[in-house]
């Protein structure tokens, strides 16, 4: 026929055609290339790229009208046949209440087959659920797995959850050292928590030798973020520093903000 979905090639345009959605921050416009209707032909043909995508479509309203319940379909049907991205998002579907009724079991659940096939944004949040207890019984060190194995692929929400885990001693022996390791790694992609944090720890000293210069550089780029207690943690580090000391922070900010931007564009 000639309207029928040549899959392969279809499969690989798709897969391009959201890589590039979602490096562009699913900012309006981005999947004008793509035709909805043949995407939705592929989606109905069980294609579970084209159904995730849909969902996601669906999801942020670009390219369809804004619903839920449609993009809850569309991330069932990829869910079901082993999609990882959309187990993961039809988790946060039901963790939100979005499109269906709020359940953190069935948000757990699909954020648990998602994470065991590697997704790390699944793996992230449900070591928060583990964390917290929500949707399965409280378990810290069942938090702490999942946030590892997030973190070591770089999602940096976990890196600032782990941080966390180590600093105050949570499901693991409190590691001053460890929590600054993985704080920079988060600061590093521009987390604001995690930039708070490790001024924090530059601050007292714990886990780095203590330096008000870094200190004050990471709580500069916190409060760049509207991170409100970075002001307050820069303003007392500024009243035991000299002017000359200030003005040495201020320019490692700056050289800190290039470097992360830098990283991000790449």
């Amino acid at each position: 026929m000639e309207n029928a979905i040549n899959r392969n090639a279809y499969r690989g345009r798709l897969i391009l055609c959201l890589a590039l959605v979602v490096l562009a921050g699913c900012q309006p416009g981005r999947a004008q290339d793509l035709d909805i209707e043949q995407l939705r032909q592929a989606a109905e043909q069980g294609l579970p790229e084209a159904q995730f995508f849909l969902g996601f479509m669906y999801g942020v309203g670009e390219g369809v009208p804004q619903d839920y319940r449609e993009a809850v379909k569309w991330y069932r049907l990829a869910a079901e046949q082993g999609n990882a991205s959309a187990q993961k998002n039809l988790g946060v579907m039901y963790a939100e209440g979005t499109g269906v009724p709020q359940d953190y079991q069935k948000a757990a659940k699909w954020y648990r087959l998602a994470a065991e096939q590697g997704n790390a944004s699944a793996q992230n949040n449900l070591g928060v659920m583990y964390a917290l207890g929500t949707g399965v019984p409280q378990d810290v060190r069942e938090a702490m797995k999942w946030y590892r194995k997030a973190a070591e692929q770089g999602n940096a929400r976990s890196q600032v959850n782990l941080g966390v885990m180590y600093d105050k001693g949570e499901g693991v022996p409190q590691d001053y050292r460890e929590a600054v390791k993985w704080y920079r790694k988060a600061a590093e992609q521009g987390v604001a928590e995690a930039q708070y944090n490790l001024g924090v720890m530059y601050g007292g000293g714990e886990g780095v030798p203590q330096d008000y210069i870094k200190a004050h550089a990471w709580a500069n780029l916190a409060a760049a973020q509207g991170i409100g207690r970075s002001g307050e943690l820069r303003k007392d580090l500024a009243e035991r520093m000299t002017p000359a000391q200030v003005a040495q922070a201020q320019a490692l900010a700056g050289e800190l903000h290039e470097r992360i931007e830098a990283a991000k564009s790449k």
